[in-house]
Order: structure tokens, then sequence, then C-alpha cells
């Protein structure tokens, strides 16, 4: 219940804020006269590209992943292991602290079309469940788990955010 109530605050926050700049761009000219809707400036942020975890052992992480997300790391060094994961980035680091395998830090959500699958995958794999499948409202669904290594890693169903080329 608590993931779902932090859902919708950040989905109310986000349409909210969303409509107030929007609002202000139409209403605001800028120092040069235009309005910022109006300006041939690049976008400063293009999108989620990397999300990394920190990991133990990379050795063993690496081989999880690869097996969790059915992909070999397109770059792999003893510093870091990337994957290419429908066009974004998961990169794994070793975490040198000695600290355990405990849930914390950032949730990262990521895209798959069948939630239950993907998730009794994950589970069959070694991960431990932390919230099983939610219907958080709109067609949206989430569950999360903590992988072998301790990072909490999401999956979410959304039918708002269409895969490229589908």
């Amino acid at each position: 219940m608590k993931l779902r109530a932090i859902f919708y605050a950040l989905l109310l926050l986000t349409s909210f804020a969303s409509s107030e700049v929007m609002a202000y761009q139409k209403k605001v000219p800028s120092k040069t006269g235009k309005r910022p809707s109006e300006s041939k400036a690049k976008p400063t942020f293009l999108g989620l590209r990397t999300v990394i975890y920190r990991v133990n052992n990379l050795k063993e992480a690496k081989s999880w992943y690869s097996r969790a997300l059915g992909v070999e790391p397109y770059f792999d060094r003893d510093f870091y292991v990337g994957f290419n994961v429908g066009g974004y980035e998961l990169g794994l680091e070793p975490d040198d602290s000695g600290s355990e395998n405990k849930p914390g830090g950032v949730a990262a959500y990521w895209g798959v079309e069948d939630i239950e699958a993907s998730l009794k995958r994950l589970l069959e794999l070694g991960a431990t469940k932390l919230s099983g499948v939610q219907d958080v409202g709109g067609g949206i669904r989430v569950a999360t788990v903590v992988d072998p290594f301790g990072n909490i890693f999401g999956v979410i169903e959304n039918p708002h955010f269409k895969a490229v080329g589908k």
C-alpha cells in the first residue's frame, strides 16, 4: 500500500508540475522576448540512460544479471560492467565498502510486457520478493525484488510507454 501511495503522490506531483510549467511558459516571455517553448535551444536532458547498482561480487553479479536480463554485457571490465537493456544501460560497479547486501538506495523500474512472468523469472534466479504485483491504476502494474547483491530491482508494466520499434 505504501508503494501505491508513493506512486500516486509522484504521479500527481509530476502532473501538477508539468501543467504549471506549461502554463507559466505560455505566459512569461524570456529575456529575449520569446517564451521558453519557442526557444531553439536543445533540451538539456535526453532521458534516462544509465542506472548503476553497486555489488559486492562483480563476477557473480555479472552472471546473475546476464541470466536475469537475457543479454551479455556490452562493456566488461574489472571496474564496471554495462548491459544494454532496450537502449538503456544497467551498470554494475564493485562495492568495496564491505557492507552487507541489504536492500536500499534507488529503485529503478525496468519496463516489461508480462509482469507476472518477469517477476517469476527473477525469483527463480534467486531474487527475493519485496513487493508482489500491484495495480497502481491506469493500467500500470509494478513489483519489486531484491537482487542477490542487495539492490532493489523494480519491474513495471505500463501501457502508456511502449518499447521503441513496437
